[in-house]
Order: structure tokens, then C-alpha cells, then sequence
């Protein structure tokens, strides 16, 4: 089932995420709806929170395309009470996007890897140096449920470039 989606200025966006208490099959199925949402949205992650549910959750997968025009579906990802650490020190500033901050994009820096330990769906806890467009997706979702929006890392001048797209954001999501 798609899920509604929290755009900017839905406050949910800027609370910091509760951890998840349980794996279950409760969760199991939200983790579904989210894949559902995010598919139907063309992300690459989503965070529990930009579906209105405050916990401490994001999923990804990072698909690729052939020089023919396919795509090789990626490796759905789950993590669950996520902890990002050993940040590379190498930065690289790439345009990001968000689904709750449709028709924005603008340059994020960030560090080129990072190490993240998180819980799958089984209820195992693992540990992965991601490096690339994984770990920038996991820094982004992580941000979210931290509540940071990718347009608290835009330069100024970036952000005043947005700014009134963001208002009209604002005004027609609520």
C-alpha cells in the first residue's frame, strides 16, 4: 500500500526520529508499504519519517541503468536504529533530490564513505562500510531521521535560490 508522504513543513520533517522497540511482522509490512511508496515515487531511500511515522528507520536501494536503457534493480536495504560512524575524510558535493522536497535538487557535501550499523528484519544487527551514491543515500535518510532536511547543507546562496519553491511547497502540501 502507498503511503502518504510528509513534504516540507509538515513538523514530523524536523523531529529527531524515537528508536524502534520491536521487529515484527507489524513492522515487516510497514517496511513493504514503504518500498511500495518509494518505487512509486522513483527514490532511492526513504526514511520512516517522510511517511509520518516518528521511528528511527530508512530503507534504500540503488538501482542502476545499462547503456540500453534498463535497469538493474539494487539490493533493497533496510536499517533499523541506524548509527552512521567513520565518516571519510574525502568530501564530494553531488545534487541531491528528496521526495518530500519535490522539484528541489541542489549540491550536498559529503563525506565519499561511511561505516553504518544498523538492525535487518530478521532482528540481526550488522555492521557495512558503504562507500558512493549507498553511502550518500544513507546520510541523507539518516539526516531525516535526525530531522535534517538535505536544505540545511545547501550553501546560502543555494538556499535563497529555493527558497520560493519551497513556500509554494509549503503552501499546496498542507
Amino acid at each position: 500500500m502507498e503511503l502518504p508522504i510528509a513534504y516540507f513543513g509538515d513538523t514530523i520533517l524536523r523531529k529527531k526520529a524515537k528508536p524502534v522497540e520491536a521487529v515484527d511482522d507489524e513492522l515487516r509490512k510497514f517496511v513493504e508499504d514503504m518500498f511500495e511508496t518509494m518505487d512509486k515515487n522513483d527514490g532511492a531511500g526513504l526514511a520512516a519519517v517522510q511517511v509520518h511515522r516518528d521511528m528511527r528507520l530508512f530503507i534504500s536501494r540503488i538501482d542502476t541503468w545499462n547503456r540500453d536503457g534498463t535497469v538493474n534493480l539494487g539490493t533493497p536495504l533496510v536499517f533499523i536504529n541506524p548509527v552512521l560512524t567513520d565518516p571519510s575524510p574525502e568530501m564530494i558535493a553531488m545534487e541531491e533530490g528528496c521526495l518530500s522536497l519535490p522539484g528541489i535538487r541542489g549540491m550536498v557535501l559529503r563525506p565519499a564513505e561511511v561505516t553504518v550499523e544498523a538492525t535487518d528484519l530478521n532482528g540481526n544487527r550488522f555492521k557495512e562500510r558503504y562507500t558512493g551514491i549507498q553511502a550518500r543515500c544513507c546520510m541523507h535518510e539518516n539526516d531525516h531521521i535526525n530531522g535534517v532536511l538535505m536544505i540545511d547543507r545547501f550553501s546560502p546562496r543555494e538556499r535563497k535560490m529555493v527558497d520560493a519553491k519551497l513556500r509554494l511547497i509549503k503552501k499546496k502540501k498542507r
